[in-house]
């Protein structure tokens, strides 16, 4: 069963699913950062210094207004829509680049498929040539022998 589970676990594809899930996570990670530190700050800017991440709606009397959006959760039940937003913008940017990187992909196995599928036009051989030559001059000599008989 040990035998059968390093068989496994050092498979190509095994190693190649738990490097790609890390690498996963950083780019993750780095999406988060982008989307929290650059671009909503940007937008915020935009708009007047807003924080979106801070944006709710309470669903519960006991919240009381003008709270930060986790002091407000720990009051009771709101609705974190600008939180929302947030994550949905980095869902966004993580799909744009996904998309891009299999566009790119897909673009050169294209053009990697296309070099492969050319034929080239095969090399007749030296014997053949030499058959096509004899069979010609023999064409050409019977119709000169004929042409002859019937000029007589």
């Amino acid at each position: 069963m040990l035998d059968d589970f390093k068989k496994f676990a050092l498979r190509g594809n095994v190693v190649d699913l738990a490097v790609a899930v890390v690498i996963g996570a950083a780019f993750g990670s780095i999406v988060t950062s982008l989307v929290a530190d650059i671009i909503m700050p940007i937008i915020g800017a935009i708009t007047g210094g807003l924080d979106f991440s801070s944006y709710y709606l309470p669903l519960s009397a006991k919240v009381q207004s003008g709270l930060a959006y986790a002091d407000a959760k720990k009051q009771g039940a709101v609705l974190g829509y600008g939180q929302f937003l947030t994550v949905a913008v980095n869902f966004a940017i993580v799909a744009a680049v996904l998309f891009s990187i299999v566009r790119a992909m897909n673009k050169l196995k294209r053009q990697e498929d296309a070099k492969v599928d050319v034929p080239k036009s095969p090399e007749i051989p030296a014997d053949l040539k030499l058959l096509a030559e004899i069979r010609d001059q023999m064409t050409a000599l019977t119709q000169a022998l004929t042409s002859g008989q019937h000029g007589r």
